[in-house]
């Protein structure tokens, strides 16, 4: 989840326009797919013609690296909330678990936005890939944070273990539709900090 220096910067000048193309971009893309949704869907949705998605986006590819751009500066915020007030450091590292049952389980629960975009992409250069590749270290690099601040001697080691085991029970957790998965890799993640920090 690496964090743009210019994100927020950009969002608080972007015209009415482009903020009305991303929200609908971000509801269509998310509940229908990025291939499903075409850029005259979008615009119809947005009430803005796609002029302005090409004159402000530049095009299908910029819309979906912004809104996954956007949909990364949301969850990193929510995830330091959600890892910011734990009684001792091990606690924040679960705290992760439980921040991503309840941003990614609910009604229209699709799985990771990032993951399917992965996914529907296969170019592993396109700038859409790119984005998804640094959220994913981005929640690493705030797991090595957590496990550092915990005193695990290998902090990276360690939060590359917890993001295999957050990736996977979210992946499952989006094919059954349940919980359940994320709840199980929360208690295998209780059992790998169960080592004696430092």
């Amino acid at each position: 989840m690496e964090q743009r220096a210019d994100g927020e910067g950009r969002s608080s000048r972007r015209r009415p326009g482009a903020e009305r193309l991303l929200e609908a971009a971000s509801d269509l893309f998310y509940r229908e797919g990025i291939r499903a949704v075409g850029v005259d869907t979008v615009s119809e949705r947005a009430g803005v013609s796609k002029r302005t998605l090409y004159n402000r986006f530049g095009g299908k590819d910029g819309l979906v690296a912004e809104y996954l751009r956007r949909r990364d500066e949301k969850w990193k915020a929510y995830l330091r909330e959600a890892t910011e007030d734990g009684a001792e450091p091990r606690e924040k590292l679960l705290a992760v678990f439980e921040a991503y049952e309840e941003w990614l389980v609910g009604e229209d629960f699709r799985g990771c936005a990032f993951a399917n975009a992965a996914a529907e992409i296969p170019d592993p250069d396109h700038p859409v890939r790119a984005v998804a590749r640094r959220h994913k270290e981005g929640v690493e690099e705030h797991l090595a944070v957590l496990a550092e601040e915990a005193g695990f001697d290998e902090p990276r080691t360690l939060a590359g273990r917890l993001l295999l085991l957050l990736e996977g029970a979210a992946a499952t957790a989006a094919m059954r539709r349940s919980r359940e998965p994320l709840g199980v890799a929360r208690s295998l993640a209780r059992e790998l900090l169960g080592a004696r920090p430092r």
